[in-house]
């Protein structure tokens, strides 16, 4: 039986395979799956808070602190899917639990966990215009 998500996320962005992401074995190459989660990631901020272009304006940046991915199946050329994003926060640091799952099965492809800290004005500092997210 295959592994599907369990829980509801927080927000979902459809995509479908382009032939170039895919490597000589005809499956996506594992550096766009990371492609796949960052930009699920900004599109939420987008839609919530008007994206990571106007924090930068105001002296806010999110970085990457940390990136997890565990691999359970691959997509190839064609195969549509959906990339869920559901976000927690743990002290400074806000962890993104992503989920990339074939469509329409939702099969389990890739889990994520993605740790982003907030840079504010060139420190390490909290983000009170992520804490309105959780």
């Amino acid at each position: 039986m295959p592994t599907t998500q369990s829980t509801k996320s927080k927000f979902e962005l459809r995509f479908k395979v382009r032939d170039y992401e895919c490597d000589l074995q005809g499956i996506v190459n594992n550096a766009n799956y990371q492609h796949y989660t960052e930009h699920t990631r900004n599109e939420f901020l987008r839609t919530r808070l008007g994206g990571i272009d106007d924090f930068h304006a105001r002296g806010i940046d999110t970085v990457v602190a940390r990136l997890e991915m565990q691999f359970k199946r691959p997509l190839r050329p064609g195969d549509e899917f959906v990339c869920t994003l559901n976000v927690r926060k743990e002290g400074l640091k806000y962890l993104f639990e992503q989920e990339i799952l074939r469509l329409p099965t939702r099969e389990l492809c890739v889990k994520a966990l993605t740790t982003v800290v907030c840079v504010v004005d060139g420190r390490l500092g909290k983000c009170d215009e992520l804490d309105v997210l959780l």
